[in-house]
């Protein structure tokens, strides 16, 4: 269990509280450990900002009223509240807007759905397609390739999907914003996002 939620996503904010990256929980912790970053909490709809040893204390004193979002992971002697947010306390100038390009982000751009035929999928039964074949000069890039079901990769082939038959449910493109960030809003222990992820709308 513990795996598996070091493994979940925490929003991290830049010293101006907005919104950059998203980490796993365990990138996070070594950030708060090592003081670079502080976690910004709610607390009665006022944001708060704890460093490693008030999250600490933080934890073991809320691990009595756990509500049904939170998720904690087992420390030496105590209990510790996986954080959500976290907002880095070295860091001054404005980040550049890049979107890095990796099967993670483009399964979550697309919504982990097929772009031919609209299936919703786990990720291990997903692929990512090249719109344009490589063979017929097609790149890699966000504008060409999209998410795909195994069925209709198979089925596609090598061809473009004029060749076979096949139509795109919408157009490729770059997002403007890291997808993991706007896509994750929808689970309720990333609500929390919201109010810093409302301009990545």
């Amino acid at each position: 269990m513990s795996g598996r939620v070091l493994e979940t996503n925490v929003l991290v904010l830049n010293r101006f509280y907005m919104a950059i990256r998203v980490v796993n929980v365990r990138r996070a912790l070594t950030l708060l450990y090592r003081d670079c970053a502080e976690v910004i909490d709610n607390d009665d709809g006022q944001f708060i900002g704890y460093d490693f040893d008030s999250w600490c204390e933080l934890s073991q004193l809320a691990s009595d009223q756990k509500q049904p979002e939170d998720e904690y992971i087992q420390a030496v002697g105590f209990e510790m509240k996986v954080p959500r947010i976290t907002r880095l306390t070295r860091f001054d100038r404005m980040p550049a807007q890049t979107v890095r390009f990796n099967r993670k982000n483009l399964f979550a751009r697309d919504d982990h759905t097929c772009q031919y035929c609209g299936k919703a999928e786990p990720t291990h039964k997903l692929s990512l397609d090249h719109v344009v074949p490589r063979s017929h000069g097609g790149g890699t890039t966000w504008e060409n390739i999209v998410c795909c079901c195994l069925r209709c990769n198979s089925r596609k082939g090598g061809r473009t999907p004029q060749q076979a038959h096949m139509k795109l449910l919408s157009r490729p493109i770059k997002p403007r914003f890291n997808p993991l960030m706007t896509h994750s809003m929808d689970d309720p222990r990333y609500a929390s996002w919201k109010t810093f992820l409302q301009t990545a709308k």
